[in-house]
């Protein structure tokens, strides 16, 4: 019997290049999509496609009985998974998972929850078997507030407001799961840590894990849109606003998804922590990082 081939979008990205190995480790034949003809995926099938070229991401579909749709941050990516869901559906392809966001709603004030939402509610019309995955903040997020953190402290807009941030490993595994096994259509499955945790905690964690004290100062909205000064105004004022919704505490709610299709607890802050100790390091003290 043929083995599915499972057609991983955004495979370089921080999910994709994840979800890949993840995969493979399932035993699934992949075929990984990335927009940059010079990037080959050790082990797998590289198609270069781009979403805002049909031609060629009918091309990446043909032959593939699953997908794994998630794409680059830009101002126009729901009209672009809607038009490759599109594409997707009519090239026959069996199923679909889509990497959504924590609550995703329509009215949401903040607009990348607007957008997903807006995805979801597509692809249920569309009729295809489809599941939708609902990870929380990213723990690699933190990776962005690196260089303030190996000089001591980083800021955000939140408070002491807690946030069931996930692991992006954890997201890769579980969407892995749901790819590699049945069971899973129509359902939508909100993935989290194991617990909510405040950015003083995040601080203190990361504190253990390199061996250096870091410091987190609670910042106003205007104080942090102006550090994202070299974002584009529509990710800056995006960004703000899902800071926002974590200081309102509507991110704090544990999920047990990624345990039950893992079969493992999803991995903590502080695991977090000790992995990435190397990239919050300051330069010379290296020894401190695992």
């Amino acid at each position: 019997m043929k083995t599915p081939t499972i057609l991983v979008t955004g495979a370089t990205g921080t999910i994709g290049s994840a979800l890949v190995p993840a995969l493979r480790a399932r035993g699934a034949t992949v075929r990984a999509m990335t927009r940059d003809p010079g990037h080959v995926t050790p082990g797998v099938e590289t198609v270069v496609a781009d979403l805002r070229d049909p031609v060629s991401v009918t091309a990446a579909l043909e032959g593939v009985d699953a997908v794994f749709l998630n794409s680059p941050s830009a101002p126009d990516a729901a009209a672009l998974q809607i038009r490759f869901t599109d594409l997707a559906h009519d090239a026959g392809v069996n199923r679909l998972v889509l990497l959504s966001q924590y609550a995703a709603r329509t009215d949401s004030p903040v607009r990348f929850l607007r957008w997903h939402a807006e995805v979801e509610a597509h692809v249920q019309q569309l009729g295809l078997d489809h599941t939708v995955l609902r990870p929380n903040l990213y723990l690699q997020a933190l990776l962005a507030f690196a260089g303030t953190i190996a000089q001591g402290w980083f800021a955000a807009p939140i408070g002491d407001a807690a946030v069931s941030a996930i692991d992006i490993r954890d997201i890769a595994e579980t969407a892995a799961a749901v790819l590699t096994t049945t069971g899973h259509t129509g359902h939508t499955y909100t993935l989290t840590g194991p617990r909510a945790v405040t950015h003083a905690e995040i601080a203190a964690a990361i504190s253990t894990a390199t061996g250096h004290s870091i410091t987190f100062r609670d910042a106003p909205p205007d104080q942090f849109a102006a550090a994202l000064a070299g974002f584009p105004l529509w990710q800056r004022d995006g960004l703000v606003e899902d800071y926002a919704h974590y200081a309102r505490g509507e991110a704090a709610d544990v999920h047990t998804s990624v345990a039950d299709l893992t079969g493992h607890p999803a991995r903590d802050i502080t695991d977090f922590a000790r992995d990435y100790a190397a990239a919050f390091t300051p330069a010379g003290t290296a020894e401190d990082a695992r």
